[in-house]
């Protein structure tokens, strides 16, 4: 059954989405316009827009750019002093992108042919998007950006202490078969390719082998309360992608420290002893490790 035809179940579900879309962009609008007629107190980070505006940018970029990888977001690094009505309308806008992504995973497990069409249509319903995508040459809907969540601290912070966390990485388990399938697929009348085929060859076939991706360097935050929360936390550290909403405490912004402009290039933090990877990479076309 065609998604054009309206009594198709996937239409209803393309039909959900674009009228969640329209929700998402409109409580947007409602809370930076708000932001602009309350200018409250902000901080940011490296930030070259005009003051006035920048929130109106940083929650409205869910675009990719001409050939951004898929993989990256553009990150708006800055604190808030948010009075309860403006708390109240970044809350709102949580709430309308957890809804946008959980109907994006109902179409990719329902209809995933529909999925393409689907991100086609959605940058229709964007104000003025044929001017936008022609000005700063965007591409498509980056669907990261248009579900990442603005940070809301639960109660009211005495300091912010950012720092670039550097040192993060996924680590992906591989049984040996599975390395072997991934060595073969490279050229393997290399050289170097041959010699980890021969290694690989040399381990118990039911040893378990670590694939480790390096991450981005990322901007983290710890925020320190006023006053111990319910449950007896004085603090809370978490990404900072995005604006972090603080409760207005007398219209103040808590004490913010200023972190360096650019991640550090090399590894700030010591080795854990309890490290469990060795620290030879053992087939380095593939980053893989073994275990100790």
């Amino acid at each position: 059954m065609s998604t054009s035809d309206p009594s198709s179940p996937d239409y209803r579900l393309l039909l959900q989405l674009e009228q969640q879309f329209d929700h998402l962009l409109d409580s947007i609008e409602t809370a930076v316009s708000l932001y602009e007629q309350q200018q409250p107190a902000s901080w940011f980070f490296h930030q070259t827009t005009p003051a006035r505006h920048w929130l109106r940018e940083a929650l409205f970029d869910m675009w990719h750019e001409q050939d951004q990888d898929g993989r990256e977001t553009r990150n708006y690094i800055a604190i808030v002093a948010a009075n309860d009505e403006l708390l109240v309308a970044i809350d709102t806008i949580n709430q309308a992108k957890s809804a946008f992504s959980d109907l994006l995973q109902a179409i990719k497990q329902q209809a995933p042919h529909s999925l393409s069409e689907a991100k086609s249509r959605l940058p229709e319903r964007h104000p003025g998007v044929d001017e936008i995508l022609r000005r700063n040459g965007l591409a498509r809907l980056h669907l990261k950006q248009s579900w990442r969540q603005l940070p809301i601290a639960p109660a009211p912070v005495s300091r912010v202490r950012f720092a670039w966390y550097s040192s993060g990485r996924s680590i992906k388990k591989l049984t040996v078969q599975e390395a072997e399938r991934k060595l073969l697929q490279l050229d393997t009348d290399a050289p170097h390719v041959r010699i980890q085929l021969r290694k690989l060859a040399s381990l118990p076939s039911n040893e378990i082998l670590a694939q480790v991706q390096t991450q981005a360097p990322l901007m983290r935050a710890n925020l320190f309360f006023t006053e111990p929360l319910a449950d007896g936390h004085t603090r809370r550290a978490l990404n900072a992608a995005m604006p972090i909403f603080v409760p207005a405490n007398h219209e103040r912004l808590p004490h913010i420290n200023l972190p360096a402009l650019q991640p550090p290039t090399t590894r700030t933090r010591a080795r854990r002893r309890d490290e469990k990877l060795e620290q030879e990479v053992f087939l380095p076309s593939l980053r893989i490790y073994r275990y100790r």
